[in-house]
């Protein structure tokens, strides 16, 4: 299978220019936008895993602290995500609580999981199936939006009750630790080079020998 890499083409990381790069001498530039051409992104995998990591340790945080702080003339109350989806179902609003809890529970989580398996495919170099492995990335990159929304109903909320004198409502840190969690995982997977998944299944399959067996039953 012919690849622009092979080819002798390089993609600009920034502007997505294909090129021709200038001879070894000479640093390759993109011609559009200047920037340094690569054939691959310089230390993706070990960027991916830095954030990969430091969005593990955030997501604990980030489910167990207060995301909402709300205090009116009746008293002052905490809410994590997991006490809002609770509430939510309760209340009778089981569609907005299936919502938060796909979008601020299982997408978040999903994308971390999936990326920490796409890096350790590569990582081990496994030439198997690489086209799944690559919807796998195009389908955390469309997902990976939603996962905000806890984000935005905190903000709306806050814009909206502060107008009234009644009650207030602030974000707690919990709010602070999952939009890092949410950051750190759009970095992780801007930081990964799906295209190392095809670097190993464009490598050559490696002659395999007969077993010894075999080889005295045809007489070699």
């Amino acid at each position: 299978m012919l690849t622009a890499a092979s080819a002798g083409l390089r993609v600009c990381h920034t502007c997505g220019q294909i090129s021709r790069p200038a001879p070894p001498p000479l640093q390759s530039r993109c011609p559009r936008c200047d920037s340094e051409l690569h054939v691959r992104q310089p230390a993706s995998l070990a960027r991916t895993w830095a954030f990969l990591i430091a969005a593990f340790i955030l997501y604990v945080p980030a489910n167990t602290l207060p995301v909402m702080r709300s205090s009116s003339l009746f008293g002052a109350q905490q809410d994590t995500i997991w006490s809002g989806i609770v509430f939510l179902w309760i209340d009778g609003s089981w569609f907005l609580a299936v919502l938060v809890f796909v979008a601020s529970i299982v997408v978040p989580l999903a994308k971390l999981l999936v990326l920490s398996f796409l890096a350790v495919s590569v990582q081990l170099g496994s030439a198997a199936r690489p086209v799944l492995r690559t919807r796998l990335y195009r389908g955390i990159e469309f997902v990976g939006r939603w996962s905000m929304l806890d984000i935005y109903v905190v903000t709306l909320l806050v814009g909206l009750v502060q107008l009234q004198s009644v009650a207030a409502i602030s974000a707690g840190p919990g709010a602070v630790a999952f939009g890092a969690v949410v950051v750190l995982t759009m970095l992780a997977s801007l930081s990964f080079d799906p295209r190392l998944i095809w670097d190993a299944a464009d490598r050559p399959a490696r002659a395999v020998r007969p077993a010894p067996h075999l080889d005295r039953e045809w007489g070699a």
